[in-house]
């Protein structure tokens, strides 16, 4: 594996699984199974077992996952999206990371540069069933295989830095992509990316009584990423 340059993307724990859930849009359930695997058990059956599949995610309670983690655990969350099932995707996931010969391969730009066709070539060697459900991730688009559409958009939202790995999420929900988690600002939590205010703060004195207009003279954030904020917390709260 190529060496990665240790920084607080990889080594400092930022998020609660809880909080990496809500963040990522997705069941706290979920996300804890990705970050620390499964054992299923049913009676009269054999225990059905998954591995984790996100990176350096911390045992201990509190915060333990990297942001690292939180960009891995956004193309799953794309993934998800499409219905297809993740025991059929681990194996296709296991064998990209291995052909692409990186570690945090689902935070790497190379998974958007050449992971479409990477996941098809691995799913057309698989069995029918495996093989029909890992193509769904992929279409043919101008004679190349690309990632469907909703796995794309997902993509778009993560920036890399230099080194090839995220380095910054616009987070998913946000229609207007002006809410970002960026692990060099405020701890990594969700902040504006207009004003730089964190979601959190300014949503606690909304619901505290002051007005948008009030909010968007005090923090700088445009009304209408305020707005889409709101939306944004009112779904999750339902």
């Amino acid at each position: 594996m190529n060496n990665v340059k240790r920084d607080l993307r990889f080594d400092t724990p930022l998020y609660s699984l809880t909080e990496a859930a809500r963040y990522l849009d997705v069941p706290a359930t979920t996300f804890s199974s990705w970050a620390k695997g499964y054992v299923r058990r049913s009676v009269g059956r054999q225990p059905v077992t998954g591995a984790p599949v996100l990176s350096s995610v911390s045992a201990e309670r509190g915060a333990g996952v990297p942001f690292i983690a939180l960009a891995e655990g956004m193309v799953l969350a794309a993934i998800r999206k499409t219905g297809v099932p993740m025991q059929r995707i681990r194996p296709a996931l296991l064998a990209l990371q291995e052909t692409l010969g990186i570690e945090y391969a689902l935070a790497s730009e190379r998974l958007f540069s050449d992971g479409a066709e990477l996941l098809y070539d691995f799913a057309d060697s698989q069995p029918k069933a495996e093989r029909d459900q890992t193509m769904e991730l992929v279409v043919l688009r101008n004679g190349q295989r690309v990632f469907t559409e909703v796995v794309s958009d997902y993509l778009q939202r993560i920036e890399y830095a230099d080194d090839g790995y995220a380095s910054l999420l616009h987070l998913p929900g946000y229609e207007r992509r002006q809410v970002v988690a960026d692990p060099t600002r405020s701890f990594g939590q969700p902040m504006f990316v207009r004003g730089g205010a964190k979601v959190a703060d300014v949503m606690d004195r909304f619901h505290a009584g002051e007005s948008l207009d009030d909010l968007a003279d005090d923090f700088g954030v445009p009304i209408e990423d305020l707005e889409d904020a709101l939306r944004v917390a009112s779904r999750r709260a339902a």
